[in-house]
């Protein structure tokens, strides 16, 4: 009733004068974002004398200004105008006002074919009087791309890509001394000697060709594949293949299957009419069909070896872009292809190769080490995007420093395995060498298990958040972080507002590689935490697989999708606001979040990283 009272007080001057005042004016304009994003500006100019109240105001008060949108909205409406704060006597309390000009922002889900609308109610007041609450409707139409206005930031793909096209050169080459591959070396050399006898007028340019048409089958055969991964599954569906708990279950248990078979437990071969009819096909064929036949053989073959290392490049790179999986293709193929064109170039000479024997045993012994540590990597993600916490980081590095004191000892011929020889025993000065480097890495990861930071493996372990043992302060990146941390970016900016401080955003991933190198390299840096504790510090998980209380109906790219997920929503936000998908992907933003600088991705250059911080 007071309240009501004080209105008709303030407002009795305004009823005894003929004039309509109208003190506040307001423009609309809109910009699309991207193609499921829009951001309205609305402007409100206010004459001198006059002021108009802010958003946040204290009950019993006068009406706060209030902004609704047709669209979904996404976060607050944001300004960077001025903030006044003065004492009321008429309404006895603090208040909060502009004055001069208020530009106000937000961030909209709409389609190109959706008009942007809505309305701001308000109430404008001068030291003497006030004017009744009135409502303002807008409408600013449909927001084509050609007007869009994209926000400025620094492309996280390319890094990214090199990464994995690095990735996958690393597998390729692994994969040509894998004994599944090295026995196509023969059955290459005699496919290449029946063509050259074949043919009585074979010349160098013609063998040449023939060398580089098989290297390009076998690129196109393994391309093709990353294409068909890519095509398959669109760019959000791979981000969520690469933290799905069933596929990075399989793969751990792939892992540990052909783990088990190198060790000597048993046999893992495709069947063999596979890769006989594939012979006997490209044996009878000419041309680049017989050679695209034997680039078949090739890939049939070796697949009990080459497929846990595919398998592991493409569930990597399905968390990076839409073109990685193709691009990580290539390098693999373009690493195993080279020296097949070797051997189809030179057939004659690979007749001096050593052949397959006991080195070759001790070698598959070696690479079920390695299958075995890294199937962790997979249960690592599938246990950290659900929560499981079955293997936090002591866990998995106490796994990983007993696996790699094992390799050293068998290096060294202390164990054997069933099918190895009597020759295992006796060490080369090779494998002696080997053991060395193994048991220094098994040392060498011991300080992690009470929270030292361990940069060899932060691209595999998990998190440093996990870590339950711990000896004093340890100076490492943890998910903590800076003073003042947050998992959602509602809270996280609510604070900022209110402390007045500016927000450092992390888009991140438990299965992201990448972000556990820079929070070892760059993060945990002591003068790069120093510079962050200036920060909220708002750290959102894309691959976060907990339940929504309510799932969330979303366009983008013209298609209705559901948000499931936590990591669900933080993904679309990064998407459809800041134009990306792909982690680690970091912000600055104002208190009220607006973008401060261009973004920043994985670079492991920490001099240029604190010179990208502003704060």
């Amino acid at each position: 009733m007071r309240k009501k009272l004080i209105y008709l007080f303030l407002l009795l001057p305004l009823l005894m004068q003929a004039q309509i005042l109208a003190p506040i004016h307001w423009e609309a304009s809109a910009a699309r974002l991207t193609d499921s994003t829009a951001q309205i500006t609305l402007t409100a100019t206010i004459d001198e004398g006059w002021h108009l109240y802010t958003q946040d105001l204290p009950d019993g008060g006068p009406v706060a200004t209030q902004f609704r949108y047709k669209q979904p909205a996404l976060g607050p409406t944001t300004t960077d105008a001025t903030v006044l704060s003065d004492y009321d006597d008429n309404f006895e309390m603090e208040l909060t006002y502009y004055t001069t000009k208020a530009v106000f922002t937000q961030t909209v889900l709409a389609r190109e074919d959706e008009t942007l609308a809505g309305s701001v109610t308000f109430m404008a007041c001068d030291d003497h009087q006030c004017l009744a609450p009135e409502t303002w409707d807008f409408e600013v139409g449909k927001v084509t791309p050609e007007e869009a206005t994209q926000p400025s930031a620094i492309s996280p793909q390319t890094s990214s890509l090199l990464w994995i096209f690095l990735m996958g050169l690393l597998g390729g080459l692994l994969a040509v001394f894998t004994p599944c591959v090295w026995p196509i070396i023969p059955m290459t050399v005699s496919f290449f000697l029946k063509r050259a006898g074949a043919s009585s007028g074979q010349t160098a340019g013609k063998g040449i060709r023939d060398a580089v048409l098989y290297g390009l089958a076998i690129i196109i055969i393994y391309v093709g594949l990353g294409l068909l991964i890519t095509v398959i599954f669109g760019a959000s569906a791979l981000n969520a293949l690469s933290t799905n708990a069933v596929v990075n279950l399989i793969f751990f248990a792939l892992l540990l299957l052909f783990a088990a078979s190198f060790f000597g437990a048993f046999e893992l071969t495709l069947p063999s009419s596979w890769s006989t009819k594939l012979d006997s096909k490209a044996s009878s064929t000419g041309g680049f069909l017989s050679i695209l036949f034997m680039a078949f053989t090739l890939v049939i073959v070796s697949f009990s070896c080459t497929g846990p290392i595919i398998g592991t490049l493409l569930v990597e790179a399905a968390g990076k872009s839409l073109l990685a999986p193709t691009i990580g293709m290539l390098g693999f193929a373009i690493a195993l292809a080279l020296p097949f064109s070797l051997f189809a170039l030179f057939p004659g000479v690979l007749k001096r190769l050593p052949k397959s024997g006991g080195w070759m045993n001790r070698f598959k012994v070696v690479l079920a080490f390695l299958e075995l540590a890294l199937s962790l990597k997979f249960l690592s993600v599938a246990d950290l995007a659900y929560g499981w916490h079955i293997l936090d980081r002591e866990v998995f590095i106490s796994l990983w420093i007993v696996i790699f004191t094992l390799l050293g000892l068998y290096l060294l011929g202390l164990i054997a395995f069933p099918h190895d020889d009597d020759s295992n025993r006796k060490t080369s000065v090779t494998r002696f060498f080997l053991a060395v480097l193994s048991l220094s890495f098994a040392v060498y990861m011991i300080p992690g298990l009470w929270g030292a930071p361990i940069r060899a493996i932060s691209a595999f372990a998990p998190p440093m958040s996990t870590q339950d043992w711990t000896l004093g302060s340890s100076a490492a990146y943890t998910a903590a972080g800076p003073t003042v941390h947050f998992d959602d970016m509602d809270k996280g900016l609510a604070y900022a507002r209110e402390h007045n401080m500016p927000v450092f955003l992390d888009f991140n991933g438990y299965g992201c590689v990448n972000c556990r190198k820079m929070e070892a390299a760059v993060l945990s840096k002591p003068q790069v935490e120093a510079r962050l504790r200036n920060y909220v510090f708002i750290s959102l998980i894309v691959d976060d697989k907990t339940q929504l209380d309510e799932p969330t109906t979303v366009f983008e790219n013209g298609k209705e999708r559901t948000l499931r997920t936590i990591g669900d929503k933080w993904s679309y936000l990064q998407r459809s606001v800041y134009g990306a998908n792909a982690q680690p992907y970091y912000i600055q933003l104002s208190p009220e979040g607006s973008v401060l600088s261009d973004s920043y991705s994985y670079d492991e250059n920490t001099d240029k990283f604190l010179q990208w911080l502003i704060y």
